[in-house]
């Protein structure tokens, strides 16, 4: 290195004195003055390596307290946000805090389906039963419906009283008519599932098992985020959620009311049977449907799926001449399912 050249090394000082003292000795003019000289200058850099080694220690000793104190920082955010949680739909939690929806008054118009379901006679339930047994009852009763929603995909909009609110089509979606058939599978589900809790209602006091009816509509709702910059609730609206809200008020005990919208989705998946057509309260007319369960149908319903799509029927009120004809034309089918087989086995061999 030339003489006054700086490296931008915080040792360049002493790397020049150590140059110059290996200089002096190796050309044997080193005197006691410069031997002086270099023993102060190697105190000076022995000093300085101290207080060096002094402010790292000190560094690395408040970078280990940092790293504790954020650890702990996450500690206590991971448990507020597992608290947070139990709050919000698993969805709307997950879309949130992954960052792909905002929290701001924000909304969109979609086709969702929507589900309503309460309890039957659950103000006369309540009033006769102590407040402890109706919240033991009630937290049971939206514990296990909530799993079984859950299960399906449905988000979980609201709990109001013993009555819930539920949705598909946002924030995740399956495809509209997917989404129609979970919810009617799960409402069906449902069904299945209180009745077999009936032994657990005696023991708060219950003579007669718990019993709930719901309504299902699909329609364009408007979802998002509503209320205030202090509080938001993440809510769907429109004439959607009105009817299936009406549906359910609607609908008899145990039984599950949908509309023509949602019936037309799920028809050639789930066997129907139309019911009335009831006028409903702001909205008029409506043409009512219910799924209609396998213990009702029997072997009188006649499933065929073909690819994605699928045919149910019930051939209990055909004549002998459709039978003989459905049979024909199922052999057909038959025949060409095989075929199509044949000719693939045949090329796979050949591959």
């Amino acid at each position: 290195m030339a003489s006054g050249e700086k490296s931008g090394d915080i040792f360049d000082h002493e790397t020049t004195v150590l140059e110059t003292s290996l200089a002096l000795v190796d050309s044997g003019a080193a005197s006691a003055d410069d031997h002086q000289k270099l023993t102060k200058e190697y105190q000076k850099l022995l000093k300085t390596t101290r207080r060096i080694i002094k402010l790292s220690d000190k560094s690395e000793k408040r970078l280990t307290e940092l790293s504790h104190e954020a650890q702990e920082t996450n500690r206590q955010l991971e448990g507020l946000s597992n608290q947070l949680s139990k709050y919000l739909s698993p969805q709307l939690y997950q879309s949130i805090f992954t960052g792909s929806k905002a929290v701001a008054r924000t909304s969109s118009r979609k086709k969702l389906t929507v589900f309503f379901a309460d309890l039957c006679g659950f103000t006369n339930i309540a009033e006769n039963l102590e407040s402890e047994d109706v919240a033991e009852m009630l937290n049971l009763y939206l514990g296990t419906m909530t799993e079984i929603a859950l299960s399906y995909g449905a988000t979980v909009d609201k709990y109001i009283g013993d009555a819930i609110m539920l949705f598909f089509g946002d924030p995740e979606s399956k495809g509209v008519k997917e989404d129609a058939i979970n919810c009617v599978n799960m409402a069906l589900e449902m069904q299945r599932t209180l009745k077999g809790m009936q032994d657990n209602w005696h023991h708060y006091g219950l003579q007669e098992p718990l019993e709930m009816r719901i309504g299902i509509a699909t329609g364009f709702c408007t979802v998002g985020n509503f209320g205030s910059d202090a509080r938001l609730e993440y809510t769907a609206v429109g004439s959607g959620v009105n009817t299936a809200s009406r549906l359910e008020t609607a609908a008899d005990n145990s039984s599950i009311l949908m509309s023509f919208d949602t019936y037309s989705l799920v028809s050639d998946r789930i066997p129907c049977q139309e019911l009335d057509t009831i006028h409903l309260k702001g909205i008029g007319p409506v043409r009512t449907f219910r799924p209609v369960t396998d213990d009702e149908t029997g072997l009188s319903r006649l499933s065929v799926e073909i690819g994605s799509s699928a045919m149910n029927t019930d051939v209990s009120h055909l004549s002998t001449a459709e039978l003989e004809a459905a049979r024909a034309s199922l052999e057909k089918a038959i025949e060409k399912v095989q075929t199509h087989l044949k000719e693939g086995s045949a090329q796979e061999s050949l591959l």
